[in-house]
């Protein structure tokens, strides 16, 4: 007998979105036994979208994060396996089959977490359009076992799910970062181009490199604490990408001041290439993608995305050097009382 499977879908604001959502689950070749929408304290017509499908709505009551909305969905469900779902993803209609089908063929696994494809669900701007190639690209020279969740769009075995416990509701940016450690010290954690869906990424440059330069921030502690990088997307080549793309814009800032413009400008050029050369596969399949002119925008915006990370490790280095409390953010049980944490 196929398990069963609860769709678990936080909502917070997506209006846009949700009914493209539902829809796609309902068409899944592999229907899910229930479906529940958590929703996160939204304030649109979100409401009035998920009451127009047979799907079971849940309210927080305030805006809890999204942690704390699937540790909601979850406690209610009730299928053998927890498909997590953002409100802002579309399934391929064979989604919840291949995940299925994933963690049949292999006891071993925990977890099976899906990719993104390279074209938005909805085109909003040349900056989603960015932001979708970059993803897929990410996840999809990452499959296999890794050690990083993708919980927008991942499913997780019920017993397994009991066994690690809950999302911590204190992490509002890095909690699958923090479950897929915790459930990948015990189980297999799939990440595979067989689970599918289109996201509606972000539209606006100054928002996305605010959100990435929070998320870095909180993942310093982390790392710090692990002393390797993760398996699997943030690899070691991205992240002295990153560096590069800081030394380089210090370079040019320190430019003006200095005694002769050629030391610095040839530490900007330097570091220009090794930012360009740490992810060149990527480049590659831009190129082939979306042309020569495409890519000349998207090394352009990467590398302001790349210098709001690198602003958001400084700044997280920062504070972990100042306070106790941040350098401990990863070392207390799951919270699951929906109090304020580290947004």
């Amino acid at each position: 007998m196929s398990p069963t499977v609860s769709v678990i879908i936080p909502n917070y604001n997506y209006e846009k979105t949700l009914g493209l959502c539902l829809s796609a689950v309902y068409d899944q070749t592999h229907r899910p036994a229930e479906v529940i929408v958590v929703d996160d304290g939204s304030t649109d017509d979100s409401l009035t979208i998920a009451a127009r499908f047979p799907c079971t709505v849940l309210t927080s009551g305030s805006n809890r994060g999204v942690a704390a909305a699937r540790n909601l969905g979850a406690a209610r469900a009730t299928g053998d396996v927890l498909f997590f779902l953002d409100s802002d993803v579309v399934l391929r209609d064979d989604a919840i089959a291949q995940a299925v089908r994933l963690l049949e063929e292999d006891p071993s696994l925990g977890s099976v977490c899906g990719i993104y494809t390279p074209a938005p669900l909805i085109r909003d701007s040349l900056v989603e359009e960015y932001r979708s190639l970059q993803a897929h690209y990410w996840r999809k020279s990452s499959v296999g076992l890794v050690n990083v969740g993708f919980f927008s769009l991942g499913a997780v075995r019920r017993t397994v799910f009991e066994e690690i416990g809950p999302f911590n509701e204190r992490l509002w940016q890095t909690e699958e970062v923090d479950y897929g450690q915790r459930l990948s010290r015990r189980y297999g954690l799939l990440l595979t181009d067989k689970v599918v869906g289109r996201h509606d990424d972000d539209d606006a440059l100054w928002p996305l490199m605010r959100k990435l330069a929070r998320r870095a921030r909180l993942r310093v502690p982390l790392y710090l604490r692990r002393r390797r990088f993760m398996t699997g997307f943030e690899t070691r080549e991205r992240a002295l990408g990153v560096l590069a793309a800081g030394v380089s814009a210090a370079a040019l800032l320190a430019s003006p001041a200095a005694p002769s413009p050629v030391v610095p400008g040839a530490v900007a050029l330097a570091g220009l290439a090794a930012f360009a050369a740490s992810d060149r596969h990527m480049y590659r399949f831009v190129r082939r993608e979306r042309g020569r002119a495409f890519l000349a925008y998207f090394l352009a915006v990467h590398y302001l995305v790349a210098l709001s990370i690198a602003s958001g490790v400084a700044a997280g280095l920062f504070r972990y050097a100042v306070s106790a409390e941040f350098r401990g953010l990863y070392d207390t049980a799951p919270v699951t009382v929906g109090g304020a944490g580290e947004r």
